[in-house]
């Protein structure tokens, strides 16, 4: 017996052992596994990138079937995201400075509130592009700013 590498819900499954699958039509599915009957539903499948959805007694999981490709990028290490890091955030329009959501020495991921900023009478939230560690902040809640000022520096 073979075994074959399966990602469910991300985290890598091996399975040597034998499930037999009876589709109903072509969104219902019946398996059955060392004696045990279980319910399925196809919910979306994206055949391209080899991932599936399925809902099997009431849970959904992704499933997806991993290549001689996935393992190459894997083994030379281009799965890794790649995260920005930070060294500074400038303003991308001229406005008034609302509110700060950072210290000085705070740590931000990708995605952290930043601050916000009035323009044309609407509140923007910045959010975290990258990742970084405030080093200082250049400007405060009031503060009229310029398009391109810089508004907070990072370490």
């Amino acid at each position: 017996m073979s075994n074959h590498s399966w990602k469910l819900d991300g985290e890598k499954v091996i399975s040597s052992q034998q499930a037999t699958v009876v589709w109903e039509d072509d969104r219902f599915f019946t398996i059955k596994h060392k004696n045990q009957i279980f319910h399925g539903e196809l919910m979306d499948e994206q055949l391209e990138n080899r991932m599936i959805r399925l809902k099997v007694n009431h849970r959904e999981f992704v499933v997806s079937k991993d290549g001689p490709l996935d393992k190459l990028i894997e083994e030379l290490g281009l799965n890794k995201v790649k995260v920005r890091k930070l060294k500074q955030l400038k303003s991308p329009m001229p406005g008034r400075i609302v509110s700060l959501a950072i210290q000085v020495g705070d740590e931000v991921e990708v995605g952290s509130e930043l601050l916000t900023l009035e323009a044309m009478k609407m509140e923007n939230v910045l959010k975290s592009e990258g990742v970084g560690t405030v080093k200082s902040i250049e400007a405060q809640a009031g503060d009229v700013v310029d398009k391109g000022a810089v508004l907070i520096s990072f370490e």
